[in-house]
């Protein structure tokens, strides 16, 4: 009963006081909704990045196979298959699906029509298996039947340097895995509308069509991807993973960024190693820029935080002060000090619902704005984007950490100034004196 007769005091005390709450609610409302606005945005950011680099490596666990004996970089015999595969299986690893790709390197030449495109990435994939993801994709143009051996996928920049179209055929010219030439014929099955650094000069065909053009055994590959239920578990799943791949087949050591990973990979060893290898060693210098976006991050969320202390100080010892008689009525009609703290603490946890809230609109309404801002003119900046704009993610952890922190100082800075009034001497403040 005492609690809800204190509650019902804290909010009539609230709304009396509005307006002297008025500039600590701005400041709370500006303050949360700018920090939710970038930590989003942020978030938002490497979650596009990081989906865009799971389509391209095709996983969140990729093992990847380096021969050193025939000069190819990317290439797994059956046996380093069979074990990698049995070893998905042996593992509490809770794979979603798996995915077998064989990878061309930058050597990959496209001809039509007189024309020549050095590609980036030539992939070879299971059509069947895949059709999920490509399914996904945004295309400027496909043909309607099903994709087979005969077909080629283009990226937007390749089909437009190439003039080509839906339909038309191509030469692709590739190396063996010894070194000579080798060219096949494709008709282009579909254009992916992806200019993103990994989808520029990119192209897909069949996995089988490419290990034949390369020389491989036609159920090889050059990597096998694992697509994970729950990708939090990524790291430790990693380990475990490749712990027991190694007790069967040479295994490269964990890495942490691409540096490592180029440094391992120079290495001479005779054969293939496998390299178990997750996306954010692939994003790691993504990564770097994004820690340097949380520099700022970080600096603007401590002004902030510095802005609501100061503002709530000043604030509670302006009420607080004007509020002495008040508080000393309280007090003498048999409310502890404890009460009248509890009192006043309530009152800014109301105070700071109401503005979290407001700030959290606020914040979405900067989304909204920021999604109309058009930056697929800056280079390469799509691979952070979706659907051609930035596009916030409100992660609860994230969230949960920005209300501690403004509720923290909001309520740190009106404990101890409630707490130093709410004991004063009940004549001084019964007189209106300092609170």
């Amino acid at each position: 009963m005492k609690f809800i007769t204190i509650l019902l005091l804290a909010l009539k005390y609230l709304f009396r006081y509005r307006r002297r709450y008025l500039f600590l609610f701005l400041a709370l409302t500006f303050g949360f909704g700018i920090v939710t606005l970038i930590t989003s945005i942020k978030d938002g950011m490497y979650e596009n990045v990081y989906n865009s680099a799971q389509g391209h490596y095709a996983g969140d666990i990729i093992t990847v196979g380096y021969d050193k004996n025939t000069g190819s970089q990317w290439h797994m015999e059956k046996n380093e298959m069979d074990n990698i595969l049995q070893t998905i299986t042996d593992t509490d690893i809770n794979a979603q699906r798996v995915v077998m790709r064989t990878q061309f390197g930058n050597e990959g030449k496209l001809y039509y029509n007189g024309s020549v495109v050095r590609l980036k990435y030539v992939i070879g994939v299971d059509w069947d298996n895949e059709a999920a993801y490509f399914d996904s994709l945004v295309y400027q143009g496909r043909h309607e039947e099903p994709l087979g051996e005969d077909d080629i996928m283009l990226s937007a920049p390749v089909a437009e340097a190439l003039k080509a179209r839906v339909g038309d055929r191509l030469i692709l010219e590739t190396q063996t895995r010894y070194g000579q030439s080798n060219t096949g014929a494709f008709v282009v099955g579909g254009i992916v509308d992806d200019s993103t650094l990994f989808g520029y000069y990119k192209a897909y065909i069949s996995r089988p069509v490419l290990n034949t053009l390369l020389l491989y055994g036609e159920d090889e590959c050059s990597s096998i991807g694992i697509f994970l239920n729950d990708r939090r578990e990524m790291e430790n799943k990693k380990v475990v993973f490749h712990d027991a791949l190694e007790k069967r087949i040479p295994v490269g050591p964990l890495v942490k960024d691409r540096d490592e990973l180029q440094r391992e990979t120079y290495q001479s060893w005779s054969g293939i190693k496998t390299f178990v290898i997750t996306i954010p060693v692939y994003l790691s210098e993504v990564s770097d820029l994004l820690d340097a976006m949380n520099i700022i991050t970080y600096f603007l969320y401590g002004m902030m935080l510095v802005i609501i202390l100061v503002s709530a100080m000043v604030t509670y010892r302006l009420i607080l002060h004007e509020r002495s008689r008040e508080v000393g009525t309280m007090r003498a009609i048999g409310f502890y000090a404890g009460d009248v703290q509890h009192i006043l603490v309530i009152e800014t946890i109301g105070l700071g619902v109401l503005s979290l809230l407001a700030g959290f609109i606020f914040a979405l309404l900067g989304s909204a704005l920021i999604r109309l801002v058009p930056l697929s003119w800056f280079p390469s900046f799509e691979i952070f984007m979706k659907d051609g704009s930035l596009t916030p993610l409100y992660q609860v952890r994230t969230i949960l950490i920005n209300l501690i922190s403004v509720f923290g100082i909001l309520l740190a800075a009106v404990w101890f100034p409630a707490f130093r009034s709410s004991r004063d001497p009940l004549p001084q403040m019964l007189s209106g004196g300092k609170g």
